[in-house]
């Protein structure tokens, strides 16, 4: 992971909970590729805003959104619109 840009940014893995209780699995180690800029990196390298309303992970390379997670009384809202599931390796 690269060096966080303050003392507000984390890793992927300080979400790891939130995740788990969502997709019911360890999510940390599932690779996500950025729609942005193709950037391939594990969902727990990638940069995580929690102190905010919801959480959101950017990516490492261009620090375009990737994942924002919701939660709220009812259930929890999950956006992806900045992910691709990387193709396997050849």
């Amino acid at each position: 992971m690269t060096e966080p840009i303050d003392e507000l940014v984390l890793d992927g893995n300080a979400v790891a909970g939130a995740l788990s209780e969502i997709y019911g699995d360890d999510m940390t180690t599932v690779l996500a590729e950025c729609a942005s800029c193709g950037n391939v990196d594990h969902i727990g390298e990638l940069l995580a805003y929690v102190h905010a309303p919801g959480i959101v992970l950017r990516c490492t390379a261009c620090t375009t959104v990737v994942l924002r997670i919701v939660q709220h009384p009812r259930g929890a809202r999950v956006d992806v619109q900045g992910k691709r599931i990387p193709r396997p390796p050849k």
